[in-house]
């Protein structure tokens, strides 16, 4: 139930792939113009309704926040938010989040890259990457981190961050920022809030990015509200 992609004892194994798309989900990966791709990494979209899918947000009476979310892309169309590529085989390969993807000069980046190199670090208990189109033009990209227990952040600590993206990542994976946090947010099931915070960033308000009660530490949303405010968004 509501698993998109998964295992199947009909369809062999194969290294860094998932066998194919569940019974029942019309998967397909398709580019910018609704294009069907094979073979080619494109957003991951969902052709045709299936059981579990969800009718509504709560707290979003007119469905503005849900139709937004998934449907603002191809109108009528699921549009997941992740980027796929569909094999002839029908083998699946998930590559990420595409709303939240980082660019910077014209290269495209994951957010789990920097996380990886990040939280590897002993000083470090979380952290949460944004790259926010910004109103007066400027493409900004913080990156948010929890320093682990007893540790405090400073100038040193900084620095290690920075060098262990530039060492193991590339300069252009170096934030414009780093700034403590005492918490990253994240949906009941875990996730990471890197698209509410993005949009958060970019000035929309806490109430139309999130529900009371569907994330943990709520009480993080309004601190990024303040932290944009700072920013000069509207």
């Amino acid at each position: 139930c509501s698993v998109l992609a998964g295992d199947s004892p009909l369809l062999p194994v194969r290294t860094g792939r998932i066998s194919g798309p569940s019974l029942g989900v019309a998967l397909a990966s398709w580019d910018a113009t609704g294009r069907p791709l094979v073979g080619e990494q494109g957003e991951l979209v969902v052709t045709a309704p299936l059981p579990s899918m969800p009718l509504r947000f709560v707290g979003d009476p007119d469905n503005a926040r849900y139709r937004s979310s998934y449907f603002d892309v191809y109108p009528g169309v699921w549009r997941h938010g992740d980027w796929v590529t569909m094999n002839p085989d029908l083998s699946v390969v998930v590559a990420g989040r595409s709303d939240s993807t980082l660019n910077r000069m014209g290269v495209r980046m994951g957010s789990a890259d920097l996380y990886a190199v990040v939280e590897r670090l002993p000083r470090i208990a979380d952290s949460l990457v944004i790259g926010a189109e910004l109103a007066d033009g400027r493409y900004y990209m913080p990156l948010f981190v929890v320093p682990a227990d007893g540790e405090r952040f400073d100038d040193a600590l900084r620095a290690e961050i920075v060098g262990a993206i530039r060492h193991s990542l590339s300069p252009r994976h170096v934030p414009d920022d780093v700034v403590p946090i005492e918490a990253v947010p994240r949906t009941l099931t875990g996730k990471k809030l890197e698209v509410p915070v993005k949009r958060i960033l970019q000035g929309a308000r806490v109430s139309e990015v999130s529900a009371e009660g569907s994330v943990t530490r709520p009480d993080m949303l309004a601190w990024f509200a303040e932290f944009a405010a700072g920013l000069g968004q509207p």
